[in-house]
Parts: structure tokens; C-alpha cells; sequence
């Protein structure tokens, strides 16, 4: 390759690179974002309904926030709740089941 030829394969290179590293800044969410409930429902690795998340709330077992009668989430929140969540079902042991068995008259 000749120097100017390798000068231009570089530079074209290099416009790939920030073009790759300015989508990829783009489609990381931000820890302070907002989610309603359709993007939370969609955020959640387990995709539940919305009626789920409801009941979640109502339960209070997701932090959540009002705005008006709009429910909002906090993605440092959900990512924190879905971290001790993980952690409080690992160290869950759940009791051996046992099977009642009936007796024959």
C-alpha cells in the first residue's frame, strides 16, 4: 500500500470508529432515566405484564414513584432492586417437600 492510499484507509477507519463509538454512547440507557410502565415492563429481563407490575406496586415490592396518577421507576432503582432481588433468592432453601400419603380403608 502506498502512503497516501494507507493515509486514506486509515482515516477511513478511523470515521468508522466514531461513528460505532457515538450509536453505542447512544443506546446505553441512562442510570437517571425515567421509565413508565410499558418501558419498565419491556426493561424487566422476565417481560412481566403490566397487571404483575401493578401488583407489585400495590405490595410494595418495587420502588416505584407518583407523579400524578402516573406511576413512574427509576432505572438505579429497578437495576438495584433486581440485584437484591437475585441475591435474596439464592439464599432462600426452601423445606424439603413431603408427600401426604392415604391410607386405604
Amino acid at each position: 500500500m502506498k502512503s497516501p492510499e494507507a493515509m486514506s484507509y486509515l482515516i477511513g477507519k478511523m470515521n468508522d470508529l466514531e461513528e460505532l463509538i457515538r450509536t453505542s454512547a447512544d443506546t446505553q440507557p441512562d442510570p437517571n432515566a425515567w421509565f413508565n410502565i410499558e418501558e419498565l415492563c419491556e426493561y424487566l429481563p422476565d417481560r412481566p405484564a403490566r397487571q404483575t407490575v401493578y401488583g407489585w406496586v400495590f405490595q410494595k415490592k418495587i420502588p416505584y414513584h407518583k407523579k400524578g396518577k402516573k406511576l413512574q421507576f427509576l432505572k438505579c432503582e429497578i437495576d438495584e432492586w433486581l440485584h437484591t432481588d437475585e441475591k435474596q433468592q439464592e439464599s432462600i432453601e426452601y423445606p424439603p417437600i413431603r408427600l401426604n400419603k392415604r391410607r386405604l380403608s
